[in-house]
């Protein structure tokens, strides 16, 4: 049985870890307090396991599950042992002061800022036009969520498809990590306009027709 690894233990950490046990793989959650990763473990069934940052890592495919300047921390502090490893990026970076811009370069994207930061690491970018709590279900009155995926390394990406699709969503690729500009605007912008669909958090963007 393959295994992921989290990093974090938030919402996002809950709705990734569900699928993934959904689909048949293990799953370790690190957090700087391992008893945030512990009361997330004992919410969920199957194979867990916690730690703390300095834990070994267990997994091939890494999930940061972090706002984006904690994720770019977290990379930076574990480089050596990410290296050789698929990193998942899920972030979209939103000025949270203005919820009006994203804070990254405007030729550039969250998911390509972490690659500079662990350049020996297989950065994906996946999960960031997903809400959390939609992920716990893996579908959306019916619908399967679709989870778009960038990246630059054919293997690197073939591996999260294979995850996605386990856990019972529709991947699609979305071309190189360089999309991760435009995904993370589609990201951005599902988020500004929940206030106008009643706030609740669990609409899903979906490709119809293919």
């Amino acid at each position: 049985m393959s295994t992921i690894t989290i990093i974090g233990a938030g919402n996002m950490a809950r709705g990734i870890a569900t699928r993934a046990l959904a689909g048949g793989y293990g799953v370790q959650i690190l957090s700087r307090d391992e008893s945030n990763a512990g009361t997330l473990a004992n919410e969920l069934t199957g194979t867990v396991t916690t730690g703390t940052l300095s834990a070994a890592i267990t997994g091939d495919i890494v999930v940061l599950a972090l706002p984006y300047d904690a994720a770019l921390s977290v990379a930076e502090q574990l480089r050596d042992v990410l290296t050789g490893k698929v990193v998942i990026d899920i972030t979209n970076p939103v000025d949270f002061a203005t919820f009006d811009r994203l804070v990254t370069p405007d030729d550039s994207s969250a998911a390509q800022e972490l690659q500079k930061v662990i350049p020996a690491s297989a950065v994906v970018k996946a999960f960031n036009t997903t809400f959390a709590g939609t992920l716990v279900s893996g579908a959306v009155e019916g619908q399967k969520l679709d989870v778009a995926i960038a990246a630059d390394d054919a293997e690197a990406k073939a591996a999260v498809v294979a995850l996605v699709e386990s856990a019972g969503m529709r991947a699609i690729d979305a071309g190189p990590l360089k999309r991760s500009h435009q995904l993370e605007g589609v990201g951005f912008l599902h988020m500004a306009i929940q206030g106008q669909l009643g706030n609740t958090w669990s609409t899903a963007v979906k490709v119809i027709g293919a």
